[in-house]
């Protein structure tokens, strides 16, 4: 499926498959958290995904969810944007809740306050927050994955200036 969207087998599936077992779990996970009645907006996904991938350093992550969010979005604002997000007014205030409880979760120790809670209650429900934290927590994952085994970007996602978004 990759060799036919992307034109070759993304970078993360060599080292995914070597343990096929692992890699239809992770496969699941993200298949689940993608699905089309998820609880939390395409584009608001991409956003918190592609800024994970921007705090854990992930090549391939950013090049990925770059990708992924000009598609949703519709254009390459949002991407340009993302990395300084809170300096942005192209953000509305439900993303910018996911966004900052995305940047909370990623830190380490993670840095959850009350008032971020409070925010998120007035844009999401609880299973929409149980939701996002999961999509948080798997990219998360994903990306300090990509990071640790300096799994490369692929050039999925060019920018106007043809040049890659980053950090």
């Amino acid at each position: 499926m990759q060799q036919k969207h992307f034109g070759s087998v993304l970078n993360p599936t060599r080292w995914w498959g070597r343990f096929p077992f692992l890699f239809w779990l992770v496969a699941l996970f993200v298949g689940f958290l993608e699905r089309r009645r998820a609880k939390i907006d395409p584009v608001v996904r991409s956003l918190v995904m592609t800024r994970v991938s921007q705090q854990c350093c992930c090549e391939f992550c950013i090049d990925a969810n770059s990708l992924r969010l000009a598609e949703r979005s519709g254009s390459m604002d949002k991407v340009l944007a993302v990395a300084n997000w809170r300096d942005e007014t192209l953000f509305t205030a439900k993303e910018q809740a996911a966004l900052a409880y995305a940047d909370a979760m990623t830190a380490t120790p993670p840095q959850i306050s009350d008032a971020l809670k409070a925010e998120l209650k007035t844009h999401y429900d609880d299973k929409a927050i149980t939701e996002l934290t999961a999509l948080i927590a798997f990219q998360n994952l994903s990306a300090r994955f990509n990071a640790a085994l300096d799994i490369p970007a692929q050039g999925l996602c060019v920018s106007a200036t043809g040049k890659q978004p980053h950090v």
